[in-house]
């Protein structure tokens, strides 16, 4: 009597790993279509938030980590909403900012913009960054809405500041003159 002795231990594994294979495989499109169009896990870095985001900037090298809300990302936005974006300088790069302006709104700029005022044109929105070391919409001007990836919806990490980003209860920035309907 002929034994398969090792051949059917590696039958089985090879069975047992194509099972495990197909599995994953068949979970990882629908992973990354909800990670590009509903909602993404991000680290925030840099300094061009602080102090709402990275409050720990000046402290230690700690990133805060958001969610990102990406289903619907260009629609009903208000002023003061955290928003990401793809960087109008280089597109690969995506970019957090805090809406100032809407489409008609008369912005006061900061330096380095060439002019004091502005109006947001239709289609377009007036980005800054809460720290002072932003290079946001007063380096690159009001961007277009079709730049928007998603809003910043959830801080979840840090522990201590971990929650919904309430966003409305940031001060509006001095400057803004809003559009008449």
């Amino acid at each position: 009597m002929a034994t398969w002795g090792g051949a059917g231990r590696r039958l089985r594994f090879f069975g047992q790993f194509t099972h495990y294979l197909i599995g994953y495989a068949t979970w990882l499109p629908p992973l990354i279509w909800f990670n590009t169009s509903v909602a993404q896990i991000t680290f925030i870095s840099g300094p061009s938030m602080y102090p709402f985001l990275n409050a720990e900037y000046h402290e230690s090298r700690r990133q805060d980590l958001c969610l990102v809300y990406k289903l619907y990302a260009r629609k009903d936005l208000v002023r003061g909403m955290l928003v990401t974006f793809r960087n109008p300088d280089d597109p690969y790069k995506i970019t957090v900012k805090r809406v100032v302006g809407l489409e008609g709104d008369v912005v006061r700029t900061r330096a380095p913009y060439p002019y004091e005022y502005v109006q947001v044109p239709e289609g377009h929105v007036w980005v800054e960054g809460d720290g002072d070391r932003s290079k946001d919409s007063n380096y690159y001007g009001p961007i277009s809405a079709r730049l928007i990836t998603g809003k910043i919806t959830h801080i979840l990490s840090p522990w201590k500041r971990a929650g919904r980003v309430k966003w409305w209860e940031h001060p509006e920035r001095p400057g803004v003159q809003k559009a008449r309907a």
